[in-house]
């Protein structure tokens, strides 16, 4: 193998499989631990009677720390008014992560129409991201940079090269691969997962949005195998959490081909996050019967299902919501919500020209404060 120069095109960037031993008695330990925590998760949730109730809100936070990682911050409490207010004139950074929340819900679409993860899928994740027609690399000049501004890594240059190392990714996420090093279908799937995420960033094959569109493509895996059926869950909060040991370890395999601490780290990111998800889970179903069962007590007119559903659905809500699930017209929603928040159930609040209702307890558990 030539010697790596992170100054020089990475054009010799090792297809898939990897040659490497990846499969370390290390690494199959930690794959048992971190699959069981995962499939912990998706029993929860595929027990609930509405298993796709939080994904707007899971989806929110991923998006707001996958931005993170690349320096584009909001709040919490800004992005969910902003996402229910559908305020146009927000700042560009909630924005941004606005859009990322929307190129998730589209890759999951994606996947639904066409079970496959491929090269076309991943431009309209980035360009959903980018809000432009953004496309392979075409042209050259491309690096990667510490904070010191040193070159740390070239990427593949040429958009033949580039096409020809996500074809190869392609068949390696989507089919077996059947050569000398055996068949990638052995590997077990939560490897494969790490092994593909980093080769996408290796390739780096867009301008921009590569981080993001990357780490979408890690959820949509866990949803195409099979791993997680409803795919709520946030990676990206472990990362930001170990900024400095991901780019170190991606870096690692890319100068020494050192897989196992890799990805080792990225099976403690799906078991730890996962342990986290059953746990935030497990506090906003328990705040949920406790909510059910209070407005059921103080305000049994107005207590249904559907509404506990939509008071959980996002930290904000609003007459609309309620509307839509065929719980009143607009003045009967109104005075609902009014009831709800004079029994402290709600905080009102004016956004623009709307008045939203704040579900504190839920925020509070999103924001880990309790």
């Amino acid at each position: 193998m030539p010697k790596f120069d992170r100054n020089i095109p990475y054009n010799e960037l090792p297809l898939l499989p990897p040659k490497a031993d990846i499969e370390t008695k290390r690494v199959l330990r930690k794959t048992i631990s971190a699959a069981r925590a995962l499939a912990q998760l998706n029993g929860t949730l595929s027990n609930l009677p509405n298993p796709t109730l939080f994904l707007d809100t899971i989806y929110l936070q991923e998006a707001k720390a996958s931005s993170e990682i690349e320096n584009i911050i909001t709040t919490n409490d800004d992005l969910y008014k902003s996402f229910v207010a559908d305020i146009k004139s927000i700042n560009s950074a909630t924005k941004e992560v606005l859009s990322y929340k929307d190129a998730l819900w589209l890759g999951m679409e994606e996947l639904k129409r066409k079970p496959f993860i491929t090269t076309n899928l991943c431009v309209k994740i980035v360009q959903c991201i980018k809000h432009n027609n953004a496309s392979i690399r075409n042209t050259p000049g491309t690096t990667l940079s510490n904070a010191l501004g040193e070159i740390i890594y070239t990427p593949p240059g040429g958009e033949q090269v580039i096409r020809e190392k996500l074809a190869n990714l392609e068949k390696f996420i989507n089919k077996p691969v059947n050569s000398e090093g055996g068949n990638n279908n052995d590997i077990d799937p939560l490897i494969k997962m790490a092994i593909m995420h980093y080769q996408f960033e290796a390739i780096h094959p867009f301008p921009d949005g590569n981080g993001r569109t990357g780490r979408i493509l890690l959820l949509l895996y866990l949803k195409l195998s099979g791993l997680l059926d409803t795919p709520a869950i946030y990676l990206s909060d472990y990362i930001i959490r170990n900024k400095v040991e991901y780019y170190r370890y991606l870096q690692n395999v890319t100068e020494k081909i050192e897989w196992e601490d890799y990805i080792l780290f990225m099976l403690d990111m799906i078991e730890k996050t996962s342990a986290q998800g059953l746990n935030t889970l497990r506090k906003i179903i328990l705040s949920m019967e406790e909510t059910a069962s209070e407005i059921k007590k103080k305000l049994p007119k107005i207590y249904s299902k559907d509404l506990i559903e939509i008071l959980f659905r996002l930290p904000y809500t609003k007459r609309q919501y309620l509307v839509q699930r065929n719980i009143g017209n607009l003045k009967t929603a109104g005075n609902y919500l009014i009831e709800l928040e004079k029994y402290g159930f709600l905080r009102s609040e004016k956004v623009g020209k709307e008045k939203l209702y704040l579900n504190p307890k839920l925020l509070d558990i999103l924001e880990k404060k309790v």
